[in-house]
């Protein structure tokens, strides 16, 4: 047996905090917890000074594989996830070929029980990603999809749209909406009227992009009574659009990243095309509306959208024709200390709840709690520790990142995948025998 001692266990599923010591078994599963000195075990791994908590879960990370794995394959993502604290991830779907068939989607999961964290995946709402023809939703169920979602492209045909949701309601699994209308985008990636925008002379994204889809989509999932997940919210109006449809139906979730509650659209004249994301990131009253969501429960997930692009890609002048997207995976519960429980916004059990067991419960995933019987999934980190982040912190292929040169708090010393050690720093002291 393994016994983690000396820590600070918050267990947001469970709603435990307190200082003892945590005992799991040879099977790789949590027998219990249990004040300092109480248990025993043939291994210890001393957790002085940190909280251990339940792995994190993300629900909307980008691997890049098949197709684009110059960018991240499932190896290396699996990297980053355990770096950054992540023993759960759903990928997206949006890979090439898309993962719109059985035969993909099978590839994908069977590839990815050999990594050392537990990769679930989304597959396509519509047939090749086109919004015209509803998928064999029903196949893509049975082979293990997580949820459907066409994430990179919205569903601009309101009949396609009730029909999947529909189907996918049926069968009890989640969509997870991309909502940005291309009619209101001229050049995605950068916030329309920011100063960013206005140096580049360029339109940008319209804020209305989302709104307007927030509002179609949360209305027809009303109608229907269905499960649907607001991916990435972006704007304050988007917010309150949720927060009224939630009232009305509580199946309506939604999930926000990191950097649309960290920075603002001025991050793009300091970094440029690393800050570059759709949907963009857009003003300060729209960052607090965000964080104002999480506390009130409107928004309920903290999502990475982790998306790897060479440097090479991100270079492209100008900088408006680089790709979106940012990697994730290794700053975020970082971010989430610095900007929701330093400033006083959220306690650290509320914080990981929005990273563990909210998600694992909404996509009803075998992960986020550290109660009796679950799978030793842990993540083991120092929230006093501050750290530099560099090119070479990150264990992604990619390093695109607005965050690089900032001092962040919070350091993972290490994770755990079903008892095993997935990811340790070099700070940390291992296990020691008894």
């Amino acid at each position: 047996m393994l016994l983690i001692a000396n820590g600070t266990i918050i267990d947001p599923g469970t709603g435990f905090e307190g200082k003892e010591d945590l005992l799991i078994g040879d099977d790789g599963k949590i027998v219990g917890h249990a004040p300092y000195g109480e248990l025993t075990a043939d291994r210890i791994l001393d957790a002085s000074g940190c909280i251990v908590a339940p792995g994190l879960v993300d629900t909307h990370s980008h691997f890049r594989d098949p197709g684009f794995t110059y960018k991240e394959d499932l190896h290396t993502g699996s990297l980053a996830a355990a770096a950054g604290g992540y023993t759960t991830v759903i990928l997206m779907a949006n890979t090439k070929p898309p993962v719109d068939s059985v035969e993909t989607l099978t590839d994908i999961l069977s590839r990815g029980k050999k990594e050392a964290i537990h990769i679930y995946s989304a597959a396509n709402v519509t047939r090749g990603m086109s919004g015209r023809k509803v998928n064999d939703l029903e196949a893509l169920a049975h082979a293990g999809a997580s949820v459907f979602t066409d994430d990179g492209k919205p569903i601009l045909d309101e009949a396609v749209f009730r029909a999947a949701l529909e189907k996918a309601n049926s069968l009890g699994i989640p969509v997870s909406l991309h909502e940005e209308d291309p009619q209101y985008i001229r050049e995605n990636g950068i916030n329309a009227g920011s100063k960013a925008a206005l140096s580049l002379h360029i339109t940008g994204s319209d804020r209305m992009a989302e709104i307007s889809m927030v509002e179609r989509d949360t209305r027809i999932a009303e109608e229907l009574g269905a499960r649907l997940l607001i991916q990435h919210i972006s704007t304050k109006e988007g917010v309150d659009l949720v927060r009224r449809a939630r009232a009305r139906n509580p199946r309506i979730h939604a999930e926000a990243t990191p950097q649309h509650f960290s920075l603002t659209e001025d991050a793009v004249l300091t970094t440029g095309s690393l800050a570059k994301v759709n949907p963009p990131l857009r003003t300060e009253e729209d960052r607090l509306a965000i964080i104002h969501g999480l506390q009130d429960g409107t928004i309920d997930i903290i999502a990475t959208d982790h998306a790897p692009h060479s440097t090479e890609e991100k270079s492209v002048t100008p900088l408006w024709k680089a790709p979106s997207g940012m990697i994730g995976l290794e700053t975020a519960l970082s971010l989430s200390i610095q900007k929701l429980v330093e400033p006083g916004y959220l306690a650290m059990m509320d914080m990981l709840a929005l990273l563990t067991c909210n998600p694992a419960d909404y996509y009803r995933l075998p992960a986020g709690t550290l109660a009796p019987g679950a799978c030793a999934d842990i993540v083991i980190f120092d929230p006093a520790a501050r750290r530099t982040i560099t090119k070479d912190s990150f264990h992604s292929k990619s390093h695109n990142s607005p965050f690089i040169g900032e001092e962040l708090p919070g350091a993972v010393r290490c994770t755990l995948a079903s008892g095993r050690i997935i990811y340790q720093d070099n700070s940390f002291g291992g296990i020691s025998k008894k």
